[in-house]
């Protein structure tokens, strides 16, 4: 009888505790399913007990708030934070029902005491501070870490915290002060706060203000390294390669790095087209750091931004490809053909094939790569790719796609094993064989880098668009024979070919693609009028097609960059931006428009 009696007193409290648990559950559905009346009645009785404040608080309190029942809400507040008195979201909530009493100065009584009473505890105030965001209460979180750093007597707590606060009361000349502090506070946090500051500095003006506060840092603490690299960093955003070359010079200087920076803005400038910029960048090393690592690459960079320029002003000058070899010549003969310099003897070979018609001299010169000791493994084969395209030039398949092979096999998921299998697909394309051509690409648009996954892509699709309603593909076969025309720069032949085919097949799927072709070949010729005209006819027949917005793009950029019609340009780019505001090519688009129309964009 007396181990009855003790097993009936453990096991009472036990079922006593599963029941009120499962009165908590009842009233939670109850609260989801919009029955309030029965949840506020289960809820009620069980806030008597301490133990169950916690789980029903939140579900309680809203509605009390919802059916105006100020007294009971306050009475429930009192007892939660008699219960839990160092819990700050029940301080934050009781300031919030006298807020929403219309009892102002009894809240902000509150709210300072809550912050006042956390201070001293960075849980409690990121804490409070976070729970007034949550109840758009953000100043009061300001407040928060504001009181927390002052208590800490450390000008850098919280400093991520402010300027995310910052950002959130929009008050950005504080938000970029804040960010900066973090910054400083350890060389990891850099990139963490380029990568917040690029989104959110979209405007000019906040651009602008953003570097006036950089330059008056730099002044003021001219030993604090973050600033100059993100004076830097903010003129790479805008583009302004020459502001980002000067700053780093002035970076490469103070700490002796032999322009190494500055290096790295040649090579940025570079890729971004910024021809005469990389120019002046990589000839400032040559002419300043003739003595270390950097001046051989500064020399070969030199003269390979001259290519990319050369290459890219239409129509092109054989004149000036025949001085790059020269120049590519003249770098061997200095320096030697060695690990820094076989890279340019390279692209001597291709100057050679696909802009000189030279096909011996490119053949000897990347089969010299190709067998040459010790010579690095990934160079190799993209010489053996190169000499595959060149017997493209030569017509002779059989050998391109034998080379396009080996380095496939030996190079297998790595970017260059995928560039050859994408020339072995195109191969395929240009002799018609279409099916064999689409099963290497549906392979490369799932395993590969962007760049390639897109070629693919594209290839893929225009295959696809082009030859599902012509069983016989015979439309098709022709146009990609034109594109090995094009490909093995036979250019006027590919223009004749192309036009012939807009006679014989008019109204075909093709129609757009043969226009934007003839575009291209006509614009690198020099023929603007007639590259303008075929970017009419596909704006007039196929504006909302795939090639609309970049028949828009390239129309407005021939009448600025080779017509030198500056207002009609701008007027085409405005255009552009209301027409095709999706687009890829939308802030190039808004940057050139501002520039035509007189805006500081730097």
């Amino acid at each position: 009888m007396k181990k009855f009696f003790y097993l009936l007193i453990i096991i009472t409290p036990t079922l006593a505790a599963a029941q009120s648990s499962n009165q908590v559950q009842l009233a939670n559905e109850y609260y989801i399913n919009g029955e309030l009346d029965k949840a506020r009645d289960i809820y009620e009785k069980l806030s008597g007990n301490p133990q169950y404040i916690q789980q029903i608080h939140n579900n309680y309190l809203s509605i009390l708030l919802t059916i105006a029942d100020y007294k009971a809400a306050e009475k429930h507040l009192k007892k939660a934070r008699k219960y839990y008195p160092a819990n700050v979201y029940y301080q934050i909530d009781e300031g919030l029902l006298y807020q929403t009493i219309g009892e102002e100065e009894k809240a902000e009584n509150v709210y300072n005491e809550t912050i006042d009473r956390a201070k001293e505890n960075k849980y409690l105030i990121r804490t409070a501070a976070q729970y007034f965001v949550s109840k758009q209460l953000t100043p009061y979180a300001l407040k928060s870490y504001l009181v927390g750093r002052k208590s800490d007597k450390d000008k850098t707590s919280y400093a991520l915290e402010l300027a995310n606060t910052y950002r959130i009361l929009d008050q950005k000349t504080q938000m970029i002060e804040e960010y900066l502090l973090f910054a400083s506070i350890r060389p990891n946090n850099l990139r963490y706060v380029k990568n917040i500051l690029q989104n959110i500095l979209q405007k000019e003006e906040d651009i602008q203000n953003f570097r006036d506060i950089l330059i008056e840092k730099i002044q003021k603490q001219p030993n604090e390294k973050i600033y100059p690299e993100l004076l830097i960093w903010v003129s790479l955003q805008q583009n302004d390669f020459h502001g980002a070359y000067i700053q780093a010079r002035a970076v490469d200087k103070k700490y002796k790095t032999n322009g190494n920076r500055v290096m790295d803005i040649g090579n940025i400038a570079l890729e971004n087209k910024a021809y005469n910029d990389a120019i002046e960048i990589f000839t400032y090393v040559t002419d300043n750091y003739p003595n270390t690592g950097n001046y051989i690459s500064a020399r070969r960079q030199i003269i390979k931004s001259r290519e990319e320029k050369v290459k890219n002003d239409f129509p092109i000058e054989k004149q000036a490809i025949r001085e790059l070899t020269y120049d590519y010549k003249q770098l061997i003969l200095d320096i030697g053909v060695n690990t820094q310099t076989i890279e340019a003897l390279r692209s001597k070979a291709l100057l050679h094939a696909f802009y000189l018609d030279e096909l011996d001299s490119a053949i000897n010169i990347l089969n010299e790569i190709i067998r040459a000791p010790r010579i690095n493994l990934a160079l190799k084969a993209k010489s053996k790719l190169d000499l595959g395209d060149i017997y493209l030039l030569t017509n002779d398949p059989w050998e391109s796609t034998l080379l396009y092979s080996q380095v496939e096999k030996s190079n297998k998921d790595s970017p260059i094993g995928y560039s050859a299998k994408l020339k072995n697909a195109k191969l395929n394309y240009y002799q018609g064989n279409f099916e064999l051509a689409k099963s290497h690409l549906d392979i490369l648009k799932l395993a590969t880098t962007r760049e390639i996954a897109n070629d693919a892509m594209s290839l893929s699709l225009l295959i696809q668009d082009n030859t599902v309603l012509d069983s016989s593909d015979f439309v098709m076969k022709e146009f990609a024979s034109v594109e090995l025309l094009l490909f093995q720069n036979k250019k006027d032949s590919a223009l004749i070919k192309f036009e012939s085919m807009l006679k014989k097949y008019p109204g075909h799927s093709l129609t757009d693609e043969i226009y934007w072709k003839m575009a291209k070949i006509n614009l690198e010729l020099g023929n603007f009028e007639n590259s303008l005209l075929e970017l009419q006819a596909i704006l007039s027949s196929y504006p909302s097609d795939i090639l609309g917005d970049d028949a828009m793009f390239l129309l407005a950029e021939i009448y600025e960059e080779y017509l030198y019609d500056e207002e009609r340009a701008m007027e085409l780019y405005k255009d552009f931006l209301i027409t095709y505001p999706g687009s890829v090519y939308v802030a190039e688009s808004r940057k050139r428009f501002r520039k035509l129309r007189g805006d500081n964009i730097n």
